[in-house]
């Protein structure tokens, strides 16, 4: 008679083990299964359902106190050397940076995660051109009609005017566009949400994504700016937002002497 036992396995089988050939089989097979199964459990840990939706495991990097006051400190420094240029060089970029930086900014939150942006990149020198020349238009009409007089003032330290030569200078154009709303195939509308907030923090992300690759940039808004929708050609479900030109600084550049407000002045502790 040979020696035998009971095993119980996870599914509820009953295996009999035995010094005979069959038997080995058996374990053999029976290792086979206890190690898929614990690859099985292993993938289903990397997920939970929630109402039926599938919510993958996060693992944030984590860094020391040390690290972290010292990448916060870097990251302070790096962005504290940031202006807004007007005066650009026309130095070609290659566009797989300008590629990257607006993957940056595409990683914004959103509203119920609709992301309801879309970014043109502007290369063209006549698409450039129609752009310089409307933009100036409507800033004529700005400058002449539609600001206060206390406006001007503020901004007579900043040496602005209705020109914008770096509409066309600046190898890159970047035009934000959002997205009140989505269109499907049959024309269907579907709502987005918190859609000036979203592009916003899309916008605040591309600006330090373009300054993060060595490059500079303006933020300009010509108002009004739906100029720009038509020039561009673009669907009707988009809104401009926001015009960056792209590049290189100048090789000589001079910026406001203006300075940013103290830590004191912008938080209040609780």
């Amino acid at each position: 008679m040979y020696s035998q036992k009971k095993y119980q396995t996870s599914l509820g089988d009953i295996m009999t083990f035995s010094n005979d050939n069959l038997s080995c089989i058996k374990i053999a097979w029976f290792l086979v299964f206890l190690n898929s199964e614990k690859k099985h459990n292993m993938a289903i840990d990397n997920y939970i359902l929630v109402e039926g939706f599938k919510h993958l495991k996060y693992n944030p990097v984590i860094y020391t106190a040390n690290e972290m006051m010292e990448r916060s400190k870097n990251y302070f420094e790096l962005m504290h050397k940031r202006r807004s240029v007007r005066e650009f060089s026309d130095k070609e970029i290659p566009i797989e940076i300008i590629q990257n930086i607006i993957k940056t900014a595409a990683t914004a939150p959103s509203g119920a995660n609709k992301q309801p942006w879309t970014f043109c990149v502007v290369k063209n020198a006549e698409i450039k051109r129609k752009i310089r020349l409307a933009a100036e238009e409507e800033e004529r009409k700005s400058y002449d009609e539609r600001m206060s007089e206390t406006w001007l003032e503020d901004l007579k330290k900043l040496g602005t005017d209705a020109n914008k030569p770096f509409l066309e200078k600046a190898p890159y154009l970047i035009v934000v566009f959002k997205r009140p709303f989505e269109v499907d195939a049959n024309g269907n509308k579907h709502q987005n949400y918190y859609v000036n907030e979203s592009v916003g923090l899309a916008c605040g992300i591309l600006i330090s994504a373009i300054h993060n690759a060595g490059l500079v940039t303006l933020t300009h808004t010509p108002s009004p700016m739906r100029f720009l929708e038509k020039i561009l050609d673009r669907p009707k479900n988009e809104r401009a937002f926001l015009l960056l030109p792209v590049g290189y600084g100048a090789a000589e550049m001079y910026v406001p002497d203006i300075c940013r407000k103290s830590l004191d002045e912008v938080v209040k502790m609780y």
